[in-house]
């Protein structure tokens, strides 16, 4: 009977040890994920006054997140009597383990850090690489997000971006639009500069400074070719291209001026 007693209270004092490490478990649990949501919208509300980079925010605090959480993890752990020197051991050995299976996620994650560092672009910004082209719309630890042209979704893994060519069209404000004109041998070379002038002085998204150009690219086979290089914003980019275009057409048609297109002769022999 005394055994039995003794079995009760050993068991009764086990429930009430370890359940009241339980519910200072679940009471650090709940306090520590008040406080790392406090602290992350007050690190956020700082970085938000100091004018931080929207993307660099974002990058900041989730990385700042996950390390209190894993804190708070920690510190649960220990409270319930998990030794956690082997824990960070075996933590630190598994990690080593998923790093080198993961060798590629970790490159990425190291070409989001050199993002947030230089910073080639942020969001909003206009940019070529990796053979897309399209606007930042997020910028993640491993991934970054484009709006391409035509509305689509691009992903591009920040290791391949961070290491490879950035063309960024937002960073200058002004962009030249390229495009060449090939016209007739028999047209006038200083009529056509005009006509084609008179064009891009016209249009009102086209900036007086830089003063566009319009010059005798090459002599081809069937055409003189011209160089015609308007400057605009560069969210006007698109809108001068196709409006300058479909108004030379006009302008030439106008004048008289002959727009050359390949011609095909047919030769018959009579038998």
């Amino acid at each position: 009977m005394d055994l039995e007693h003794l079995n009760m209270e050993k068991w009764i004092n086990l429930a009430t040890e370890y359940g009241l490490r339980i519910i200072a478990a679940i009471i650090i649990w709940l306090i520590g994920s008040w406080v790392i949501k406090r602290m992350l919208k007050g690190t956020k509300a700082v970085m938000s006054k100091s004018n931080y980079d929207e993307s660099l925010q974002k990058f900041l605090l989730n990385l700042l997140g996950w390390i209190l959480k894993i804190l708070l993890i920690l510190a649960i752990l220990a409270k319930l009597g998990v030794e956690t020197t082997s824990f960070a051991a075996i933590l630190a050995a598994a990690g080593l383990a998923v790093g080198m299976a993961l060798q590629g996620s970790l490159g990425n994650f190291a070409g989001g850090v050199l993002i947030m560092i230089f910073k080639p672009f942020k969001i909003g910004d206009l940019i070529e690489a990796q053979g897309e082209i399209g606007v930042v719309k997020e910028i993640e630890i491993f991934t970054t997000k484009l709006t391409g042209l035509s509305n689509k979704e691009i992903i591009i893994p920040n290791g391949s971006l961070s290491n490879g060519n950035i063309i960024n069209y937002t960073t200058e404000g002004t962009r030249r639009v390229d495009l060449v004109f090939g016209v007739s041998y028999d047209a006038n070379i200083k009529q056509t500069k005009e006509v084609l002038m008179n064009v891009l002085t016209n249009h009102p998204k086209i900036l007086k400074d830089p003063a566009p150009a319009v010059t005798v690219l090459e002599l081809a086979d069937s055409s003189v070719n011209f160089a015609v290089r308007p400057w605009c914003d560069t969210a006007d980019y698109w809108t001068v291209y196709f409006d300058v275009t479909e108004q030379t057409k006009e302008a030439l048609d106008a004048a008289g001026i002959e727009i050359p297109y390949p011609h095909q002769v047919e030769i018959q022999r009579k038998g």
